[in-house]
């Protein structure tokens, strides 16, 4: 049994169970992912907080993520193009999450 929730919904599972995992513009750049996934796959998504916690990570910036995956390259272009080769990337005014790999 499926049920649709509300980005409201969304926000409100993630500051009862897990509330610094991810930034509010984070957020809202995650839910508008699923919900985008699921009406161009036709696919449903499960909710479920901690798995998300857990496949996908949040950095302020694309340098912190190259300090994070420990990356010796150019710009971030180059960084952005190494992700996307690599994993999920969604990019967002204010950071970037990507699924952890």
């Amino acid at each position: 049994m499926k049920q649709s929730i509300s980005f409201s919904q969304f926000t409100d599972a993630f500051n009862a169970c897990r509330p610094d995992n991810f930034s509010y513009t984070g957020l809202r750049a995650l839910y508008d992912y699923f919900t985008e996934l699921e009406e161009d796959c036709g696919i449903e998504i499960e909710f479920d907080v901690i798995a998300i916690c857990c496949e996908y990570s949040e950095y302020e910036s694309i340098e912190e993520a190259r300090e994070y995956y420990n990356l010796d390259m150019g710009n971030d272009e180059e960084i952005l193009d190494h992700f996307r080769d690599h994993t999920q990337v969604i990019k967002f005014n204010g950071g970037l999450i990507l699924a952890d790999y």
